[in-house]
């Protein structure tokens, strides 16, 4: 299992990334394999406002659909149009091309509240 040391992680299976005040989204690489083949994203607007643990989109595959929440809160400043072609990049690249959203930071401080990749990795690794 995939769990890269740059980002945090919830416990819904998502994952952020921060650069600066911004953070790109996406879901890990174990929510993506528990999904089976994604065959259909559903990717939030630009300029939406989402709080942490707000829907952000949705994920469709082979064996189900699932919601993608916001780890944390902030504004959308850009989505992965690439996504609506080629779904399938959440599970061939789900910690690079296959992110989902963009968000600029409300607060930075959220960020405390997630996981480390350890902390991460110990919660998929129990099948939580």
């Amino acid at each position: 299992m995939n769990v890269p040391g740059d980002r945090r992680y919830s416990q819904d299976h998502e994952w952020v990334k921060v650069e600066g005040t911004k953070g790109r989204v996406g879901i890990t690489d174990f929510a993506q394999d528990q999904l089976g083949d994604v065959v259909f994203v559903e990717l939030p607007e630009v300029g939406r406002k989402v709080k942490a643990g707000e829907t952000l989109g949705v994920v469709e595959s082979v064996k189900s659909v699932s919601d993608v929440f916001s780890p944390v809160g902030g504004t959308v400043t850009a989505v992965n149009r690439n996504l609506v072609d080629h779904p399938e990049l959440v599970n061939k690249d789900p910690y690079g091309e296959g992110w989902m959203a963009e968000l600029e930071l409300d607060d930075p401080e959220e960020l405390t509240k997630l996981l480390s990749a350890e902390d991460y990795e110990r919660l998929a690794e129990s099948g939580a």
